[in-house]
């Protein structure tokens, strides 16, 4: 990406440089991959919802009763799920997931408002 765009010259110290990384997203306003990421784990959360209790991919994530280990509590896929869908839909997002059109509805929503950009530092 930086090559397509280029250096730019810097006015103030009076030379060329290359562009940050939060620089090049702010110009190229495309989603970025911890958004897609983001997005996607919703996405397929709606479609393991919608399924029927018999699904092999509903089943396995219905049993993922796993034990923890001693320190710090890694991250659980439902955990970042449920922290998606609460910055995406509020307090009613898994009542939400049901109805497949406004879910999708809410996700373009989510993608086209940048609702769940992360500031990159």
């Amino acid at each position: 990406m930086y090559r397509i765009l280029g250096p730019v010259y810097d006015n103030e110290r009076k030379n060329w440089r290359i562009l940050t990384s939060k620089e090049t997203y702010a110009s190229v306003k495309k989603p970025t991959i911890i958004e897609t990421i983001r997005l996607n784990r919703l996405r397929w959360f709606g479609h393991i919802q919608r399924m029927e209790e018999n699904g092999i991919p509903k089943r396995i994530y219905m049993n993922l009763g796993t034990i923890r280990l001693r320190g710090r509590p890694r991250n659980r896929w439902q955990d970042e799920v449920r922290e998606d869908g609460r910055i995406v839909g509020g307090e009613g997002w898994q009542e939400i997931v049901h109805n497949r059109e406004e879910w999708k509805k809410l996700l373009r929503k989510a993608r086209n408002h940048r609702i769940l950009h992360m500031p990159m530092e």
